[in-house]
């Protein structure tokens, strides 16, 4: 055992009296420590990290990470004492580290996530958490294996709007009567007709092999970079090498609402139809649907996702669910609940709008609000490790959303195990359930 790990094992062992919590790096948190931030490790230090830089500049930022080395020259003018890297399994080796925030490419967030976890990190990963079933499998098995050591939370800021704690208490509530069918649509249209032809030399700034990573190589294209800071996915996330389209998109947060409600677990069967298939690029118009087993306050339910232009049927003549270009409804023996973001409203079945059948909540009986949302994650690595969308809960969702896009490209319904994770009815579509990766990329590093 070498002088760290000495010193860490007497920490913990001296802790344990004491109530308090040992992080990773060694430091001691509890009600009268003297150090009450985390070392935070953040890797892509550009872009939608920008969001969290606020935030983390109350923590110890002690490493920056990113493929470019203007983006390293951006975030050391906010965290100049940071360590820098561009190979973010080097960043991850650093020493005293407590905490990762993942902001990088989609297609890195699943190895960035587990390799974080194997070093005994928490995490935050933006979202999509994984991009096969595969990944969303090896992240969710690593973190329930850390479950008591580690705190974890997906980039689903949204989920903090106090309307998703509202909608859950209205379906769990009955306001639509017994559950029959949920479904959640997105009507971002971005069309592409292929990966981008290959233009030029990358910039000497851009480590662009490090930023292709374990996917398949492609020509570099200043196409992949010309979107605008935060936006800059738009130019790459629907190519199937780099992401999973809006599917994994804005359907992380779309279908967030859903899941927060229903308490589901895997589903059973998977279907997807939409644009022909095209072996380069995700398709736009898309619809799928699973089937999600009961539990022990709702039946067994179908829960459907539509984007691109498909749209479920509006539960009345006079409702136009396509001017809610992101939203979730909810049907039920009573009534429909149709939610936004931050906004829902709830239509009876029976046409005298009789709601005698549903009884609120009390105003003190109501879930609390999550707050804010990257302070919950800190507090959890602190704490109770307790957040809102950690990568069980994060991970089942993105899990069955990655298996609709296998059922897609596979064409036909298909079976699924969770619990061993496999298609039963199709060799095909079990062919798709991973990814290949290039020559010295591990997802489970």
């Amino acid at each position: 055992m070498d002088s760290t790990m000495r010193r860490r094992a007497f920490l913990q062992t001296a802790a344990v009296g004491a109530g308090l919590m040992v992080l990773p790096s060694g430091a001691l948190f509890g009600a009268e420590t003297p150090n009450s931030k985390l070392n935070i490790a953040l890797v892509g230090a550009y872009g939608r990290a920008i969001a969290h830089y606020d935030g983390l500049a109350k923590e110890n930022v002690v490493a920056i990470c990113d493929v470019n080395e203007e983006h390293l020259d951006f975030a050391a003018e906010k965290f100049p004492k940071a360590k820098r890297y561009v190979d973010w399994r080097k960043c991850l080796d650093q020493k005293n580290l407590d905490a990762v925030v993942c902001c990088t490419a989609d297609h890195t967030h699943a190895f960035v996530a587990t390799w974080a976890m194997n070093r005994g990190l928490h995490v935050y990963c933006e979202k999509p958490l994984a991009n096969s079933v595969e990944e969303a499998r090896m992240v969710r098995a690593t973190y329930l294996k850390n479950k008591g050591k580690l705190a974890t939370q997906v980039g689903t800021q949204r989920h903090s709007h106090e309307n998703y704690n509202r909608v859950q208490e209205l379906i769990r509530d009955g306001a639509v009567g017994e559950l029959k069918s949920v479904c959640a649509w997105g009507d971002r249209q971005i069309r592409r007709p292929g990966y981008p032809a290959g233009q030029g030399k990358p910039p000497k700034n851009l480590h662009y092999d490090l930023w292709i990573g374990p996917a398949p190589f492609h020509p570099y294209s200043p196409e992949y970079f010309s979107g605008e800071p935060g936006a800059n996915c738009l130019q790459w996330n629907m190519y199937w090498d780099f992401g999973s389209g809006q599917v994994g998109d804005m359907g992380s947060h779309t279908m967030d609402i859903v899941w927060n409600a229903i308490e589901a677990g895997l589903p059973v069967t998977a279907e997807g139809t939409g644009d022909p298939f095209n072996p380069e690029v995700t398709p736009v118009a898309l619809t799928m649907t699973w089937d999600i087993p009961a539990n022990d306050w709702r039946p067994a339910i179908p829960v459907s996702w539509y984007q691109g232009g498909a749209m479920p049927n509006a539960p009345a003549d006079y409702v136009n669910l396509a001017k809610i270009n992101h939203g979730a409804m909810f049907k039920g023996t009573k009534g429909t609940l149709v939610s936004h973001f931050e906004r829902r409203f709830l239509i009876p079945n029976d046409e005298d709008g009789d709601l005698t059948y549903y009884t609120p909540r009390a105003k003190d009986a109501l879930l609390p609000p999550v707050g804010n949302f990257q302070y919950e994650w800190f507090n959890a690595c602190k704490g109770n490790l307790k957040t809102s969308c950690d990568f069980d809960y994060a991970g089942k969702m993105i899990e069955m959303m990655m298996l609709g896009l296998v059922a897609y490209r596979a064409g036909k319904k298909i079976d699924y195990d969770g619990a061993s994770g496999t298609v039963t009815n199709s060799p095909e579509a079990q062919a798709l359930l991973a990814r290949e990766y290039r020559k010295g990329w591990k997802l489970n590093g």
